[in-house]
């Protein structure tokens, strides 16, 4: 029977990616609400000006978290931060060396962090929504897959190794995943490298299940996270598949259930949000 208080992370320790802006930001501060200590990570990136993406989302890109942590401080969450860059493949350890130091032993793992850049194999500069396109190449490839891939890998083998190595028997790992079994057009490496994370989130699942450990791929609707258009809600209300535009608030509040004790059931699902 669960507790009154399942969804109590108090004594948790959560390490998230991306976390200075959008999901991970949303996430980051939903968790310290319910009581875990939070490392958040991130990496600010100055993206060039493109007519199809709003100033706002290159800013929030851009930004630091400070802003966000003096919120969940405010509120008596514990939080510190780390700008790292994933695509050194060191890094893992290094954050979760940070964790440790702040915190203790980390048990819940959010890979929210990606790498995305828009490539195609077609000859188009612009999407459909106006953005601009590059051609698939070694560095778009490198890009993403080094972060939403061989980074998600590497952050869950290091959690796996720690949690074995401290003897803990609860833990949670989340991914967030986009595109779907038929790719990604326009975003090919992004829809690629994201069917990776999901693999190896999968795999963790089930190697990992008898160390108390769950795993689970978090779908998101289109979220605006600073960089939706009137263009993208056109095709939303267009597209019987897109039903909602959520804020980043309410994906985490579908992260904050899937690391709690009422998840306890809840693995190896792909869980798409509507």
């Amino acid at each position: 029977m669960l507790s009154p208080n399942s969804d109590d992370l108090s004594g948790h320790v959560a390490l998230i990616t991306g976390a200075n802006h959008g999901i991970g930001a949303a996430t980051a501060h939903r968790l310290a609400r319910h009581g875990a200590a939070v490392m958040i990570t991130y990496l600010r990136i100055n993206d060039p000006p493109d007519p199809g993406i709003p100033d706002a989302y290159r800013r929030n890109r851009a930004a630091s978290p400070d802003d966000l942590i003096a919120s969940i401080r405010a509120a008596g969450g514990r939080v510190e931060a780390v700008e790292a860059d994933l695509l050194d493949a060191d890094t893992p350890v290094r954050l979760f060396d940070a964790a440790e130091k702040a915190f203790g032993p980390v048990d819940i793992l959010i890979n929210n962090a990606t790498g995305w850049v828009a490539d195609t194999f077609a000859a188009d500069s612009t999407d459909r929504l106006g953005r601009n396109l590059t051609a698939v190449s070694g560095e778009t490839f490198d890009q993403q897959f080094g972060v939403d891939a061989r980074a998600a890998a590497l952050l869950i083998a290091e959690f796996a190794r720690r949690h074995a190595q401290h003897g803990m028997t609860w833990g949670r790992i989340i991914g967030l995943t986009s595109g779907g079994p038929l790719g990604f057009p326009e975003e090919v490496s992004y829809g690629a490298a994201k069917a990776a994370l999901e693999n190896y989130t999968m795999s963790a699942a089930l190697e990992l299940a008898e160390r108390g450990i769950t795993a689970n791929i978090v779908y998101p609707p289109v979220t605006d996270t600073g960089w939706v258009t009137d263009e993208v809600r056109a095709v939303v209300a267009s597209d019987r598949r897109l039903v909602h535009i959520a804020e980043p608030e309410e994906v985490a509040e579908v992260i904050a259930f899937l690391v709690s004790d009422r998840a306890v059931l809840v693995t190896a699902n792909t869980i798409r949000l509507r």
